[in-house]
């Protein structure tokens, strides 16, 4: 697809905008094995991080990103004291968060992205899917449920305890650990995707087209199990493992949304 390549070239050509302004260490062994596949462009991402987050005092609510100031940015394990010295220098509301590994990629065709979307859900990123832009662009987010998002001061007064934020921090520390632990599983199932995908061309029967074939029962076997719990919301709810999200969770559902 010739609009594709022409995509690829602009995104690539680009210079980095991001607050960092280059890549994050832990992804980008993943960012740059996609980018040197023809069938991908990677277009944002994110290894996972801890942010103390400050806004306007009075704001109801989270801390709007757009309104805000980064008092902490942590993309490794981090202690209670580096959260305690950042909170000095409080005068609003301030969230402390943990954003887990987040990738968006571009696809060249639906069937490169269902191979995407089969590697994120079998690496662990569970809330992983597949847009369909106005324009026919092919977008799939590499995402997980991992979230953590507690508000720590309240104009610039502290309304937990010491205690309270050591704990937090060591649940944040034990959620980055697992992050990059699935960011590694991420990389190792794609690598032998794509070499998969690389000898499909000599061969028709190869690992990708078994790969895709798989993706697609596994889809409609999830789809079943679905419809068998519909019916009843309650039993529903109560079959949830922790840390999913119904609403967000695109690998159950549709998977494929499509963009107004």
């Amino acid at each position: 697809m010739a609009a594709f390549g022409r995509w690829k070239e602009q995104r690539l050509s680009r210079s980095d905008c991001s607050r960092k302004g280059a890549l994050d260490e832990r992804a980008a062994g993943a960012v740059r094995l996609l980018n040197r596949a023809a069938p991908f462009c990677t277009t944002s991402s994110c290894a996972g991080r801890i942010v103390l987050a400050e806004g306007r005092a009075g704001l109801p609510g989270a801390v709007p990103k757009q309104r805000c100031r980064w008092l902490l940015v942590a993309h490794e394990p981090c202690g209670q004291r580096d959260v305690m010295a950042a909170l000095q220098t409080a005068t609003g509301d301030v969230v402390f968060k943990f954003e887990p590994f987040v990738l968006h990629v571009m696809c060249r065709e639906l069937q490169d992205a269902q191979l995407l979307h089969s590697v994120a859900i079998e690496s662990g990123f569970k809330n992983s899917g597949i847009t369909i832009g106005k324009g026919g662009k092919i977008m799939m987010a590499v995402r997980s449920a991992q979230c953590l998002e507690v508000p720590l001061s309240h104009m610039g007064k502290l309304m937990v305890s010491e205690e309270y934020i050591e704990f937090l921090v060591q649940v944040a520390n034990r959620k980055m650990e697992e992050n990059a632990q699935r960011i590694d599983r991420f990389y190792k199932h794609l690598e032998a995707a794509l070499e998969a995908a690389g000898s499909e061309s000599n061969s028709p029967s190869t690992d990708a087209g078994q790969a895709r074939a798989v993706y697609v029962h596994r889809r409609k076997r999830r789809t079943a199990r679905v419809q068998d719990v519909l019916p009843s919301p309650e039993h529903h709810n109560n079959e949830l493992e922790p840390g999913d999200d119904p609403e967000g969770s695109l690998d159950i559902f549709a998977g494929i949304t499509l963009c107004h």
